[in-house]
């Protein structure tokens, strides 16, 4: 038995496949090929869009995928959700889609946009929120370069953002949230019912978050004097509680412990003052809890 899994195509792509990477799976792909090779014979990979992902899954073309919520939301998919995985194309943590209008312009709130034209490739999920705010907008479907069209191709745009640097570039100015974003693992509602398929799909789904656990962790080695184990201690952050082992020679210990990559430079040359010896920095792939 084989596991269908579509892996996202296009922005999220290079992303996922080295999520996979570290935790343990090596996905390949080729420019001439919609079907990646994986290194697992139980998984049998195919990239998808995005945009599509929920509703090949939801019809049962694929057992699982990994697409964002919002696309999810946007098809109405009727999915299983297995795990968020809270990474993006750029950084690791959530997208918006906002409503922006441009900064020139007289609109401030949703409701100043009744009557107007409303671009984004998000078009379901707007019209949604416009009725919820019971504003009446024109919406339409962007193409792409949704950015560019105020103010002569549309008054304001519900667009995808994670730092907000391209929205200032163009001169746009965010109104609202209109909806908040994350990766996702769906299966289909039939395949999550299936006990081989369901396993299979828990294993990935801790795998995939031993992985997310690791991001920007690495772990430390050290070995210390007894008499000076307090003062190497003291050097490392509060709350960590460090694997201490001791050596064959009764009077030394090795500190084991796990720390954010950004803080290790600023502690090393204390731990080395404080009596620390042999200190070793190592990468995490994974950090199951």
């Amino acid at each position: 038995m084989t596991l269908k899994l579509g892996i996202p195509k296009g922005s999220l792509e290079i992303a996922t496949i080295d999520l996979f990477r570290r935790a343990g799976f090596n996905i390949a792909t080729s420019s001439r090929s919609y079907f990646p090779v994986v290194d697992d014979p139980e998984i049998e990979c195919m990239l998808i869009r995005a945009q599509e992902m929920a509703r090949y899954v939801e019809d049962g073309v694929l057992d699982a995928g990994l697409t964002g919520r919002d696309w999810v939301e946007e098809n109405e998919a009727r999915v299983e959700t297995v795990a968020d995985l809270i990474y993006a194309k750029q950084s690791f943590g959530k997208v918006r889609w906002v409503l922006a209008a441009p900064e020139a312009s007289p609109y401030r709130t949703v409701q100043d946009l009744e009557g107007k034209v409303i671009a984004t490739e998000l078009v379901g999920t707007t019209r949604r929120y416009l009725a919820s705010k019971n504003v009446r907008a024109k919406v339409e479907f962007s193409w792409g370069a949704t950015e560019v069209k105020p103010p002569e191709l549309a008054d304001a745009i519900v667009e995808v953002t994670e730092t907000g640097s391209s929205l200032r570039a163009n001169k746009l100015r965010i109104i609202e949230t209109v909806l908040e974003s994350n990766t996702q693992l769906i299966a289909n509602c039939d395949s999550w019912l299936n006990d081989w398929k369901r396993r299979k799909l828990e294993d990935i789904k801790m795998l995939l978050e031993g992985a997310m656990n690791a991001l920007g962790k690495v772990g430390l080695m050290l070995n210390a004097r007894r008499d000076d184990l307090a003062k190497v201690l003291s050097v490392l952050p509060a709350l960590k509680n460090p694997t201490i082992s001791q050596l064959s020679d009764e009077s030394w210990v090795a500190v084991n412990t796990i720390l954010e990559e950004t803080t290790v430079r600023s502690i090393i040359p204390r731990l080395k003052e404080a009596g620390a010896q042999g200190i070793v920095e190592y990468p995490l792939n994974k950090i199951v809890m």
